[in-house]
């Protein structure tokens, strides 16, 4: 009985919602799962533990920024800041702290102990994030602290601004969005379907079915409703 409340619950909070504007999270992903996120192409729906992952996640960043705003050695200027306002990406930064000299964009990463062990260098993805939020908020450092959620252990990095790589991600998500408005496919990435991205994408099935290239989504949305009529 509870188990079937609960599960429901997680489960009707992935409900599709119209996305305008990009996530700061998916800045450097898989333009093509983007895409499809925009379009609410069909999608292999998350199981509800997957989903009170996500929520795990929230209790340990309020599980660190406990001692962060109880120290003296460290003043946390504010913490769920959005970033200002803009057409193209959104984002809400855990923190932006200072140690009485500098002040530091804070971002907390959880992941299971067999990562935590092995992470030696921040990860790209999460640099990306990173440094928009740096960009945004106009301020040159950042840490990247990781959270190991079954033992709790923590690693932390130091990331520096860098416009040229702020500036490639930005032009690649103005791109993917022209490509949006065309309802034009973006292309697979090359390595599919053995990047690490397409392991837990969605949409792996759907972009299965379409050509490598970029390509028309009316093409390919009437290719997935021919698939889908001949199988009921």
């Amino acid at each position: 009985m509870l188990k079937e409340l609960i599960d429901k619950y997680y489960l009707d909070k992935q409900k599709d919602k119209e996305q305008k504007s990009f996530y700061i999270s998916e800045a450097g992903k898989c333009a093509r799962q983007i895409f499809f996120k925009f379009k609410n192409a069909p999608r292999r729906e998350m199981e509800a533990n997957i989903l009170r992952l996500f929520d795990h996640g929230d209790s340990i960043h309020k599980l660190i920024m406990k001692p962060l705003l109880s120290t003296r050695d460290i003043h946390v200027v504010c913490s769920e800041i959005d970033i200002p306002p803009q057409e193209l990406v959104r984002g809400r930064a855990d923190a932006i702290i200072s140690d009485g000299r500098n002040l530091y964009v804070l971002d907390i990463k959880s992941m299971n102990s067999m990562i935590f062990r092995n992470l030696t260098k921040p990860k790209e993805e999460n640099i990306n994030q990173i440094q928009l939020y740096l960009h945004y908020f106009k301020i040159p450092r950042g840490i990247l602290l990781y959270v190991d959620k079954d033992k709790l252990g923590l690693k932390e990095f130091t990331v520096l601004y860098n416009k040229t790589q702020v500036e490639k991600l930005l032009s690649d998500l103005s791109v993917l969005k022209k490509d949006i408005d065309s309802n034009i496919v973006p292309v697979r990435l090359p390595d599919y379907p053995g990047n690490w991205q397409c392991q837990y994408c969605q949409f792996r099935q759907i972009c299965g079915l379409g050509a490598a290239s970029k390509m028309d989504w009316q093409e390919l949305k009437e290719k997935i409703q021919r698939i889908n009529s001949s199988e009921t």
